[in-house]
């Protein structure tokens, strides 16, 4: 039988969270943004783009609108991103990934008493 060490994978968290993006107008746009920040790395590929992050990504609306120049919301954002890793939040004016559930839990309402 084999086990996940065998294939690379460890046994702690990456501290990693990311999304993939339609590789179009708007997801390259949307790329272009995040590719600024911090902590942030890009992979382009024929049909998609990757957007992985450290700890957090905050993808800002306002910031994606003034790049674009054109109106972006959570809707447009939904229509570009087909897969996502790590807990995700909306809220109107952006979405945050988090790399760990703990770092999400007062936006989430996630308890963490020790039981």
């Amino acid at each position: 039988m084999s086990t996940a060490m065998e294939f690379g994978a460890g046994v702690g968290s990456s501290n990693k969270c990311g999304v993939t993006l339609m590789n179009n107008q708007n997801g390259y746009v949307v790329a272009e943004v995040m590719g600024a920040k911090e902590g942030v790395s890009i992979t382009e590929y024929p049909s998609m783009i990757r957007v992985d992050g450290h700890r957090v990504l905050t993808f800002d609306f306002d910031e994606i609108t003034d790049a674009l120049g054109a109106d972006f919301a959570l809707s447009d954002f939904e229509e570009i991103m087909s897969t996502h890793y790590g807990r995700m939040v909306h809220f109107d004016d952006r979405t945050m990934l988090f790399a760990n559930p703990e770092d999400a839990a007062e936006y989430i309402d996630f308890d963490l008493k020790p039981v």
